[in-house]
């Protein structure tokens, strides 16, 4: 498995490594053991799978609240995404900052979005699905979002249109009227 760091502390790229033949082809998608002794020692609890019919379907920017506050696995197991993470932990030199990675089904790439990064993505083609793990319980007392078009993130979603959004995503604050219950801790 190829781990790559991204420009925003504890966002990371995983590209598992697929073994093929002419019956197609493996991979390995997560492994306790391998990830902890990459410092990525993570216990999932729950497996969430959603699927959006259109291209342009964008949901996020999520975020899950302590105490149920969640690190997620995200990959795309069919169609494309543009998967992104924010930063929200107070006091982050990256406080902010966004970082965006191309998920596919054929590219079988993963984004880990750790405690503290708002969560967000894009359908690029219809009838996408993203599969994501998490660390925690889905908690709806602790759910919440920032509004996906934030000028002061400024995420760059390529959308060549009005995206398809929830009422709860069209209603989102904007991050200047957010108190982030997240506090960066500094280098880990």
């Amino acid at each position: 498995m190829n781990i790559e760091q991204t420009p925003l502390q504890g966002v990371v790229v995983l590209s598992p490594q697929r073994f093929g033949d002419e019956r197609g082809w493996f991979c390995e998608t997560w492994n306790a053991a391998r990830m902890a002794a990459a410092g990525l020692d993570l216990a999932f609890v729950q497996d969430n799978h959603s699927m959006s019919g259109a291209a342009g379907t964008l949901r996020g920017l999520h975020y899950q609240r302590p105490p149920h506050a969640q690190d997620k696995l995200v990959r795309c197991t069919r169609g494309a995404i543009f998967d992104v993470a924010v930063d929200i932990r107070k006091g982050s030199p990256t406080f902010g900052k966004w970082v965006g990675v191309d998920l596919t089904a054929a590219n079988g790439k993963q984004l880990l979005v750790p405690k503290g990064f708002l969560h967000g993505f894009v359908t690029r083609l219809p009838d996408s699905e993203v599969q994501y793990k998490c660390t925690d319980i889905y908690a709806p007392d602790c759910d919440g979002g920032i509004r996906w078009d934030d000028p002061t993130i400024g995420i760059d979603w390529g959308l060549s249109g009005p995206p398809i959004l929830s009422a709860k995503d069209q209603l989102a604050p904007r991050l200047a009227d957010f108190d982030s219950p997240f506090v960066w801790e500094g280098t880990k």
